[in-house]
């Protein structure tokens, strides 16, 4: 009930208001059923567009940290954020049992698979967990990109600028039967999650990386001279139309 007000009467309207956001492909996301959306991660505001057009709740796996912020806990709960801690082991199994239960009572997941935000607008690469919860609950992946979120509030700044365009594109579900009952194999989710990670590659125009996100910001990773936000011009941001 809080999830819908908050979005429905609070920050949905201030957000399409403010904002004019757009959305493409809205006849992707499944109707019902499990389905996972798995997105780039560029700004702290991925989610609260990627969710915003949608009839139906999405839950996300995010970050614990949040959780012990008395300035973000309230929020967090309201947006349906199931708590994932980073020190993986028994922490990262409990996160997809998580994951696997929502998707088993026929919900839609929202997750991140750099696993935090981009350090420099560039897409890294995918953690396995969206493709053993794919895997385990049998439900397709719908790749979604965020555009112009980063130009609101790049990394740093505190509060997001009050102007801005920001466009939220929904690709065509892949689905991973060719692996099913292979959750554990260790080669048969890095494939189905590099599959993942390609389309969301292919339909943002995003320059990728062979590196955990992580990683790089703990090398404080810069990005290349000269390289611009990422973000496509409109005659070239069509998701790319691979049947599979």
């Amino acid at each position: 009930m809080f999830y819908w007000l908050i979005k429905r009467v609070f920050l949905g309207p201030f957000l399409r208001f403010i904002y004019r956001p757009k959305a493409e492909g809205l006849e992707n996301v499944p109707a019902k059923g499990p389905v996972i959306l798995a997105a780039n991660h560029l700004s702290v505001l991925d989610s609260l567009f990627l969710p915003l057009f949608l009839k139906r709740p999405v839950v996300f796996l995010g970050k614990a940290d949040y959780f012990y912020n008395p300035a973000t806990f309230w929020f967090v709960k309201a947006l349906k954020v199931i708590p994932v801690r980073r020190d993986g082991g028994p922490a990262s199994e409990a996160a997809i049992r998580a994951g696997t239960e929502v998707l088993r009572e026929g919900g839609v997941l929202g997750i991140y698979p750099e696993g935090t935000r981009s350090p420099d607008a560039r897409l890294y690469r995918g953690k396995t967990g969206v493709a053993r919860l794919a895997l385990e609950a049998n439900c397709p992946v719908v790749p979604v990109v965020l555009f112009g979120t980063r130009d609101l509030q790049p990394p740093g700044r505190r509060m997001p600028r009050l102007s801005g365009r920001v466009r939220v594109v929904y690709g065509k579900p892949l689905r991973f039967d060719q692996y099913q009952g292979k959750s554990r194999d260790r080669y048969a989710v890095r494939a189905a999650t590099d599959e993942i990670m390609y389309e969301i590659m292919m339909m943002s125009g995003q320059e990728y990386v062979d590196e955990y996100a992580s990683r790089a910001k703990a090398g404080d990773a810069l990005p290349p001279p000269g390289m611009p936000p990422a973000r496509l011009p409109e005659e070239a941001s069509e998701p790319n139309r691979r049947s599979k």
